[in-house]
């Protein structure tokens, strides 16, 4: 089991920060606000202690949008890049923290998917699809 600090960072490097397993969670999240925050399909999300967090730079950087109405939605991103980096979720001392950002893999694999009735119209699995080193034709 990895017990050592995952590194990570925004685009930009600005905002940096390593994490320490284990992870409360890792989940694929297919509901409509994820799907939104990040312009893709799903979101990858790890959870974790705010104790196990630890921001390296640029925590002054960081802009957070808490979506109105809703009652723990929201994100945080790089003021410089617009790069998602982590946030408290709202009435816990948990973070959420975008997967992505991540500049080394961690051990652990996401559990499974949350949120799967409203995973984006025409989603597909993996094995549905073709897969290149590069983009096509390089």
């Amino acid at each position: 089991m990895q017990d050592e600090a995952l590194k990570a960072s925004c685009l930009c490097g600005a905002v940096r920060f390593e994490i320490t397993p284990p992870f409360s969670g890792f989940r694929y999240c297919h509901c409509s606000r994820c799907r939104k925050a990040t312009g893709s399909a799903h979101a990858a999300n790890i959870f974790l202690p705010q104790s196990q967090l630890k921001w390296l730079a640029g925590e002054s950087l960081i802009k957070r949008f808490d979506l109105p109405g809703a009652k723990r939605f929201a994100v945080c991103f790089c003021t410089q890049c617009g790069t998602r980096v982590p946030h408290r979720i709202p009435g816990t001392e948990n973070y959420l923290v975008p997967a992505g950002i991540l500049d080394e893999s961690p051990e652990t694999r996401p559990e499974g998917s949350i949120f799967w009735g409203s995973r984006a119209h025409g989603s597909w699995r993996r094995r549905h699809c073709p897969s290149t080193m590069n983009t096509p034709n390089e």
